[in-house]
């Protein structure tokens, strides 16, 4: 009796849910991977003079756009952690996106 309790407290592994634990990783990935190109079309935005008010504008909208997408993408990862399909690490990627994304809007602005 009391190994049938144990038992069924015992939370599934990844091993377990292969298919669930792939398909968390690929929306995570292509959610990522979004992320990152709003960062590069930020990054890569630079005022022709100081008359181009309007590509810093741009610059600020894509990196804002890629700061919200990265905060979505890390609840998902901790809804995916939680249900114990994906590792801890996968945290380590919407953080780097939001540093760089925070990094942009502040120290790293573009400049009139």
């Amino acid at each position: 009796m009391n190994e049938t309790r144990t038992m069924t407290r015992q939370h599934p592994s990844s091993a377990s849910h292969p298919i669930g634990a792939a398909v968390c990783a690929v929306v995570l990935t292509m959610g990522s991977l979004a992320t990152g190109y709003l960062l590069l079309l930020a990054y890569a935005a630079e005022p022709a003079g100081p008359w181009d008010s309007e590509s810093v504008a741009h610059s600020n909208f894509a990196t804002g756009l890629a700061l919200a997408l990265a905060a979505v993408i890390a609840l998902l990862t901790w809804v995916f952690v939680k249900a114990e399909w994906l590792r801890r690490w996968w945290f380590t990627l919407p953080a780097l996106l939001a540093l760089a994304a925070v990094l942009r809007l502040t120290l790293l602005a573009p400049e009139l």
